[in-house]
């Protein structure tokens, strides 16, 4: 039996990377999936290349109409609303001297403040047994020189995880937190061969992980098999945060 089968999932940052492999996962488990971005052309790529039951809804995280127009369209072509993956974030290099409230307010606007109203929509359409897992990073939990402000807005999705788990276990829904570790998405095509070598040297497994592998962690929290788990963090990573 498909483990999402006639279940209704949102995924933002569904039209890339981790967003998208987590929607054609999902697809092939059943899924109806809605995926939202800001670009339509990469909106319409992923469309065709994950098949299956999908819809794109072009729009930014962090514009309050377009958040109502994301959930008012779900409601209007699906009885209710399954489960939440919220994948939409951005990673900027700045060292503390060079960090400028330009850079500080693009990463918490998307990483957080997107985050938290896309949440407190969401849950408006949620019913008991309904499933959130915020995308967040082994970067909340470490250190990395040029990514302070990247690490905390990863930081605030693994706090904001546990108050979640909280406040909604009393209407069943339950809130996780899923920390990739350094994945092979195109955000690592421009990444030099001596950057890879030094990441990959820190992590046990000595490779990158693909998206598919975090995507399958994605369909075991939102499915019934993690029915006993609540407000925990699941980090995919290689084991580099872990040993």
């Amino acid at each position: 039996m498909l483990k999402l089968e006639g279940k209704t999932a949102v995924i933002t940052g569904g039209n890339s990377g981790i967003g998208l492999a987590i929607a054609r996962r999902f697809t092939e488990e059943g899924a109806h999936v809605f995926i939202t971005g800001r670009r339509q052309a990469q909106l319409d790529e992923a469309v065709a290349l994950i098949g299956g039951r999908v819809e794109a809804i072009q729009g930014d995280v962090t514009c309050a109409s377009d958040l109502d127009r994301l959930f008012d369209t779900v409601k209007a072509n699906a009885e209710k609303l399954d489960i939440l993956i919220t994948s939409s974030g951005i990673s900027e290099f700045s060292t503390l001297d060079s960090t400028t409230e330009g850079h500080f307010d693009r990463a918490f606007d998307l990483n957080v403040r997107g985050m938290v109203f896309t949440v407190q929509r969401a849950v408006q359409h949620m019913s008991s047994g309904g499933a959130i897992v915020l995308i967040g990073s082994i970067a909340g939990s470490i250190g990395s020189p040029g990514y302070g402000t990247y690490s905390a807005t990863k930081a605030a999705v693994r706090s904001y995880a546990r108050t979640w788990t909280s406040e909604l276990a009393g209407r069943g829904i339950r809130v996780n937190t899923l920390s990739p570790g350094p994945i092979n998405t195109p955000m690592f095509d421009n990444v030099s061969d001596e950057v890879r070598l030094s990441l990959t040297s820190r992590i046990p497994l000595n490779r990158l992980g693909q998206p598919d592998e975090v995507a399958a962690a994605a369909l075991f929290l939102a499915s019934a098999d993690s029915s006993y788990i609540a407000g925990a963090e699941l980090c995919i990573d290689g084991g580099m945060t872990q040993v």
